[in-house]
């Protein structure tokens, strides 16, 4: 990573982890406002990690370098992907997941969350966990390489709960491409919980309501 997380404790010693990766271009302190939207008060304290991705260049933005999980290199996300960067970038996420195991949290009261490239990292990194995890969050995004997920998905995150959302008017990942991925998850038999809401690439109120219940429910 380019620059160190940015941390966020509701309160001391924390005993729940949300591990939350921002889209292209963006960085860790994107999402810190909605953060600080979230109620988890009925679950005791929480530490939300943001971490920054890479400065890389991006092929789709002729090369241009920016904050991004792995490489975009055509407009269709299924066609052409960055196999190598989101390998990368997992084991940058899974070293996180390790650095707050050693701190005391354990698997199961981890939450990994990402918004448009953060969430193909979300799916990309709890699925092939090898220890339950306490839920995965996918905001405005997809389930990337989608052919390979059924042979390299762990069985210990079989049971984990997934909240997906997405917009209906989302014109940079369409919700089609969501859709694909959440069909592909339902078809594999994980329980999902599927949210679609009037917006573009973005993040609304209820949408932030609707993720508070999910959260209260898996560290709950």
């Amino acid at each position: 990573m380019s620059n160190p997380p940015i941390e966020i404790e509701t309160g001391p010693n924390p005993t729940a982890t949300v591990l939350l990766m921002h889209g292209l271009g963006a960085d860790g302190n994107d999402f810190v406002p909605i953060a600080n939207e979230l109620d988890l008060s009925s679950v005791g304290p929480v530490r939300f990690v943001f971490p920054n991705a890479p400065v890389i260049p991006v092929t789709i933005n002729g090369g241009y370098r920016m904050p991004a999980w792995y490489d975009i290199l055509g407009a269709d996300l299924a066609k052409r992907e960055d196999e190598a960067g989101l390998r990368r970038s997992q084991l940058t996420l899974e070293a996180l997941i390790a650095n707050e195991k050693a701190r005391g949290i354990p698997a199961s009261r981890i939450v990994i969350a990402g918004f448009s490239q953060g969430c193909a990292m979300a799916f990309m990194t709890g699925l092939r966990h090898p220890e339950r995890l306490a839920g995965i969050v996918g905001l405005s995004g997809y389930l990337p390489l989608a052919d390979l997920t059924a042979a390299e998905r762990h069985p210990a995150n079989q049971q984990t709960p997934i909240f997906q959302a997405h917009g209906q008017r989302d014109g940079v990942v369409v919700i089609a491409r969501a859709i694909q991925g959440r069909d592909t998850l339902k078809a594999l038999g994980y329980d999902l919980e599927w949210h679609e809401y009037p917006m573009e690439h973005s993040v609304c109120m209820e949408e932030i309501a609707d993720l508070n219940r999910f959260l209260v429910r898996v560290l709950g």
